[in-house]
């Protein structure tokens, strides 16, 4: 998995996640790269630093002082709410129902829940588009 940081030509900044590089191209080259923020597809990959591997497996968090955390941790926590208020929650089934719904075996229709590590890569590895769903409480 590979992560950029992406903008758009109205200037949105956001990151998205890659099964790796050659991914990102052909994903951009069919045209299903969009902003996250405003849909436009005229996205490009912003420079960005070398990631490192940690190896204590700390979370990195938004800090409060950065100047647009609280609108966009707000965006975050609409994001999850209309999501959970809308779609269906399968629980540890979602590989099975994400692979169900993107191969038409069943009706298309939201859902979410969780998954393995290695059921999210097969996701990737077959095609099978999804987002994961953030977890921003209230005291975060």
């Amino acid at each position: 998995m590979i992560q950029y940081s992406l903008h758009c030509s109205k200037g949105h900044q956001y990151d998205a996640w890659f099964k790796n590089a050659a991914a990102f191209d052909e994903q951009q080259a069919r045209g299903i790269v969009t902003c996250a923020v405003c849909g436009d597809g005229v996205v490009s990959k912003a420079p960005m630093a070398p990631a490192v591997a940690r190896t204590d497996q700390q979370k990195v968090s938004l800090s409060s002082s950065y100047p647009e955390s609280a609108k966009f941790r707000e965006m975050l926590r609409a994001y999850r709410q209309k999501v959970t208020s809308e779609a269906d929650y399968v629980g540890d089934k979602f590989a099975e129902e994400a692979r169900k719904i993107h191969f038409e075996e069943v009706e298309q229709r939201g859902i979410y829940g969780e998954a393995t590590r290695d059921e999210v890569a097969a996701l990737l590895d077959e095609g099978v588009e999804f987002l994961p769903l953030p977890d921003v409480t209230d005291d975060n």
